[in-house]
């Protein structure tokens, strides 16, 4: 977020200030919503104080997990609906809390609302925890009166999103453990079974006359077993860390590393239907609970970091200020397919943006749901393929010599 310096006129008074925003029409379309009329809008050349204020806040928010942020929301939701009021009720899970990071920030939150602070406010203080999306949903709890409705929507929203990163990680996991076992048993093989073929071959006066795989692999045997095997092991650390260094620091090569993520072979399917599926889920939460569109496009690109979706939903966000439909400007970033804006044009029709976002949602989470399913299936067979033509061939290649001895000696 940027600081922009105002000077305008409201109710016949001139004032001046700051205000935050993403870029100067939004700015503009802020002060407007305010009644303010501009006189000038410049942006700040002043660095952000604040941003230090909130690193120091988030110490509190070391050490706790996912699951644990989901057990306290759903007992805090439990026990509004049953007529707790909000302090009482902070004071019981403070008690009832195991979890020594989890605990601290209870006692902060409630130590906060004590001091006349909003809940939303509170909640607001540990942003490593307690993300955007859910720090919205308390304010519009508190804004209607319905808390505990609110809150049971975070923890379908966080219930979703742990479901979503569980799959995510299983349909890694397998695939991930068999190839460190591949390269574990060829690297071993490579190291400590080799070597002995090859004093072997050199004792029958084979040295010369080995079949080319044979050889190659020998080669290799001696590359690892020498200085070069430090030097490659080095070499594969030194590039994973100069990559995700020129990620981290170059636009270019992050938004191209982005756009190959999402066109990855059998995987970025499987990402891109994740993505889309929270994305949905947040607009159509942050929707009903009375947030301004805009605001909730801005919020909706906290959900990934993917540098294609993050820019698209840009994008659609600075074609709402100039009036165009949803459906259209959905239609217009290719990161989002034509079943998304189809769905999006119905619900603009309809005057239920949120239901269809919420829809748009369920939607993509089957679709998630069923690629997760064929990508399980399909990766299998792939994985016992590869290894044992990677083991197997190199067993052969070493075998090789010992089935045509006599053709070698003759």
């Amino acid at each position: 977020m940027l600081n922009f310096e105002y000077k305008g006129i409201f109710q016949n008074k001139y004032v001046e200030g700051e205000i935050e925003a993403l870029n100067n029409a939004e700015a503009s379309h802020k002060l407007k919503e305010k009644k303010i009329i501009i006189t000038k809008l410049v942006q700040s050349k002043k660095k952000k104080v604040e941003k230090k204020k909130d690193k120091t806040s988030l110490s509190f928010g070391t050490g706790v997990k996912a699951k644990d942020i989901l057990v306290f929301c759903k007992q805090f939701a439990t026990m509004l609906r049953a007529g707790l009021p909000v302090l009482n009720t902070l004071e019981m899970l403070s008690n009832q809390t195991t979890a020594k990071g989890m605990k601290k920030i209870i006692e902060t939150i409630k130590k906060d609302l004590e001091s006349g602070n909003a809940l939303s406010k509170c909640f607001e203080k540990h942003p490593k925890v307690f993300d955007i999306v859910v720090v919205n949903l308390i304010k519009a709890g508190e804004a209607s009166g319905k808390l505990d409705v609110f809150l049971n929507k975070i923890v379908t929203n966080l219930e979703k999103k742990e479901k979503i990163k569980s799959q995510i990680k299983s349909a890694f996991f397998y695939p991930g453990v068999l190839l460190t076992v591949a390269v574990s048993v060829t690297v071993f093989m490579l190291m400590n079974v080799v070597p002995t073929f090859v004093k072997m071959y050199e004792g029958m006066g084979m040295g010369d006359k080995l079949p080319t795989p044979t050889a190659v692999i020998m080669a290799m045997s001696e590359f690892l077993r020498s200085s070069g095997g430090l030097i490659l092991f080095l070499s594969i650390i030194g590039f994973v860390a100069v990559f995700k260094y020129l990620i981290a620091k170059s636009y270019g090569i992050r938004k191209s590393w982005h756009a190959f993520v999402l066109k990855m072979p059998l995987f970025g399917n499987l990402l891109s239907k994740s993505i889309l599926a929270k994305v949905s889920m947040v607009l159509g939460n942050l929707n009903q609970a009375g947030v301004d569109l805009i605001e909730s496009i801005d919020i909706a690109k906290s959900v990934t970091n993917n540098t294609i979706v993050v820019e698209a939903l840009e994008n659609v966000k600075k074609g709402v200020f100039s009036g165009e439909t949803l459906t259209d400007l959905f239609n217009k970033e290719k990161v989002f397919p034509p079943t998304f804006s189809q769905l999006i044009s119905v619900g603009e029709q309809t005057g239920s943006l949120d239901e269809m976002f919420g829809s748009v949602a369920i939607y993509y989470e089957e679709e998630f749901d069923t690629a997760v399913g064929n990508l399980s299936s399909l990766i299998e067979p792939i994985m016992i393929v590869f290894m044992g033509v990677t083991i197997g061939g190199l067993m052969l290649a070493m075998y090789a010599p010992i089935f045509n001895v006599g053709a070698v000696i003759g």
